[in-house]
């Protein structure tokens, strides 16, 4: 039987790179785009809210902000702001939500309160958080607001804004917003990679949001101030490009590089560096690469830490070998565990809040859900032409949300090493159980003017 195709929530009419979950509110974000090759693929941030209609997940299109000729290629969420990397800058963006304009205020139409009409307030509320994402805490008839009020709750028999139909033109650097409920402002932008071929490629807010940092094609770290965004820290990480970045509760930074290292820093202090083949006699140090790095917490262990990593063959073969998954402690730095994940190169890796999963995306497009305790997998997914262009962000109760790269092979081809080139546009999905799908290349970067 062939595998189950995965529901699409979302389709953009340009390639994506990133995804983010809000951890408030229903809200994913989404940004991708052409580059600055003159190709007509535009480059954008998607604001879509997220709601179940029918037992069945949704996601409409609550606001589009273009971004000019800048792919955003990866992102960082604090609250309401975003950290987008779009070229060698990093850009520091705030949105904020906006409830739509209050009908029948006076007479409390449609079973609302008072005063507070168009804003979600029932008084029989039931349906769960999240517009039924997360189970509801609130007891029946609490009359609490879903999540700031912000959104329709499910089932209420109340529409969420929905994608027009064509677009709006617009100017460079204008906002488009369907509803009116999503404004953006742009607050900073500072060059954050200074290579011949720049290119930021790496970007985290600490715990609290007072510290940034940002790796790139130059193999420097950056550490920055926040909201100042004034530079703290600047040094030489790695012989090459950084892949991925992970920030500890201790402010520790785990950086892993495309020279073979993955390093643990205490400012710019070398702490230690992982060797997670040091058991593994049979494998040579320089046969695989790290490609990604997270930290997650324990379950039912508070005070426990764990950080994962992802190996992925450096060199491509007819067989290609296994990529493998990690566990480290997070305090000592001493590998757990290390399983083979399949043959398909893994480009990313999430950990869910609980972290009790791990989402891994591929190059191909396929999505699997590992169990963090003993990394087996949970399930699999198939996706068709693309490869991952942000990890797979998994919400609770597992299920898992995606942006990849979906382009039309009559248009689109992706280089060994090289660039995305024209696409039909790009899916957000939500991941079904599937099988996983065949193995592929590496992840490219959007065109750039002059190449």
């Amino acid at each position: 039987m062939a595998p189950r195709r995965p529901a699409e929530l979302y389709r953009a009419p340009f390639p994506l790179y990133t995804v983010r979950l809000h951890p408030q509110r229903p809200l994913a974000i989404t940004a991708g785009g052409g580059g600055a090759a003159k190709t007509g693929i535009r480059n954008g941030v998607h604001f879509l809210q997220l709601e179940q209609i029918g037992g069945q997940l949704s996601a409409s299109l609550l606001h589009s902000h273009d971004t000019e000729t800048r792919a955003t290629m990866t992102m960082a969420l604090a609250d309401d702001i975003i950290a987008a990397g779009q070229d060698a800058s990093c850009h520091i963006l705030r949105f904020r939500l906006q409830p739509p304009e209050p009908r029948g205020a006076s007479d409390g139409r449609n079973g609302e309160s008072p005063g507070v009409a168009g804003q979600g307030l029932r008084s029989g509320c039931s349906v769960g958080c999240f517009g039924g994402l997360l189970p509801c805490n609130s007891p029946p008839g609490c009359g609490a607001l879903c999540h700031g009020s912000l959104f329709p709750m499910a089932g209420s028999g109340e529409k969420g804004p929905r994608r027009r139909k064509g677009t709006s033109p617009a100017g460079q650097g204008e906002t488009q917003s369907q509803s009116g409920e999503v404004t953006v402002e742009s607050l900073h932008s500072v060059r954050t990679d200074f290579s011949p071929d720049a290119l930021q490629k790496a970007v985290r807010f600490n715990a609290d949001a007072s510290l940034l940092v940002t790796g790139g094609a130059d193999g420097f770290l950056r550490l920055w101030e926040f909201p100042s965004m004034k530079k703290t820290l600047e040094f030489k990480a790695h012989d090459g490009e950084i892949e991925d970045i992970a920030l500890g509760p201790d402010n520790k930074v785990v950086t892993a590089g495309r020279d073979f290292q993955c390093c643990v820093w205490q400012q710019d202090q070398l702490v230690t560096g992982l060797r997670w083949n040091e058991n593994l006699p049979g494998i040579p140090d320089k046969a695989y690469r790290y490609q990604a790095c997270r930290f997650g917490t324990v379950e039912d262990d508070a005070g426990a830490l764990r950080l994962y990593t992802v190996q992925v063959p450096h060199k491509r073969e007819r067989r290609p070998p296994p990529c493998y998954l990690t566990k480290w402690d997070g305090k000592s730095f001493l590998p757990l565990l290390t399983r083979p994940c399949g043959s398909e190169v893994i480009s990313c890796l999430s950990v869910s809040d609980s972290g009790t999963f791990l989402g891994l995306g591929t190059v191909t497009g396929s999505v699997a859900i590992h169990i963090a305790f003993s990394l087996q997998v949970s399930w699999g997914a198939v996706g068709l032409l693309g490869g991952w262009g942000a990890a797979p962000v998994t919400p609770p109760r597992g299920r898992a949300a995606s942006a990849t790269s979906r382009c039309c092979p009559a248009e689109a081809v992706l280089r060994e090493g090289g660039a995305w080139h024209r696409g039909d546009g790009c899916g957000l999905r939500s991941r079904e159980p599937g099988r996983p799908g065949a193995a592929g290349g590496e992840r490219g970067r959007p065109a750039q003017r002059g190449r």
